[in-house]
């Protein structure tokens, strides 16, 4: 039962961003060579707690478009703050883990939608794996971020500096700070328990 209601709240969520990105396929449409008429897209996507991937997916059936998960060659713990702790160490050193899989047709592609939550502020070090592993020069990237309440950091100048040459559109922005939520409450109760 309460698989069926996270999915119809995941599914809530995911309307705002689609109704916002066909907007966003109408406007470029209407501007002749620049959209994505005859233009072959791609969605490509990061996710952690799953709500990320419910935008992707229903970009995916809207738009008619390629579909693909970004996934480390290792994956980060299940746990919230070993994975917390992980990124920021990743994040301090530069590094940029290697991916499971690359798309080796990528120069298809004319329209790239990109979608990530934020991780300490800035995009995810597999985001940037991702973008210095595909030559992104003459596309237009759609970025679409998700975000724990924090807002979106430095994620802009993450994808300015490492997808030189693409034409970046402003992103679609939603907040999905569910999990954030959920360990704030969790540890205020066991707070009040151990008083």
């Amino acid at each position: 039962m309460s698989r069926e209601v996270d999915f119809s709240r995941r599914t809530m969520l995911a309307v705002p961003a689609v109704l916002a990105l066909s907007g966003t396929q109408a406007c470029a449409q209407d501007r002749g060579n620049g959209g994505m008429q005859g233009a072959k897209t791609l969605v490509a996507y990061l996710t952690r707690s799953g709500n990320t991937r419910v935008i992707a997916e229903t970009l995916h059936r809207a738009l008619k478009a390629d579909l693909f998960e970004i996934r480390p060659a290792r994956p980060y713990p299940e746990d919230y703050e070993e994975h917390v702790a992980q990124t920021t160490r990743e994040r301090a050193s530069g590094y940029a883990p290697p991916l499971s899989s690359r798309i080796t047709d990528f120069g298809a592609y004319d329209v790239v939608f990109l979608g990530f939550p934020i991780w300490g502020e800035t995009a995810p070090p597999p985001i940037r794996s991702f973008l210095k592993a595909h030559d992104l020069r003459g596309k237009t990237l759609r970025p679409f971020i998700t975000h724990g309440g924090y807002g979106v950091g430095s994620a802009p100048e993450v994808l300015t500096s490492h997808a030189v040459g693409a034409r970046i559109e402003a992103p679609f922005v939603m907040e999905a700070d569910q999990e954030r939520r959920t360990l704030n409450q969790i540890k205020a109760w066991l707070g009040r328990i151990e008083e």
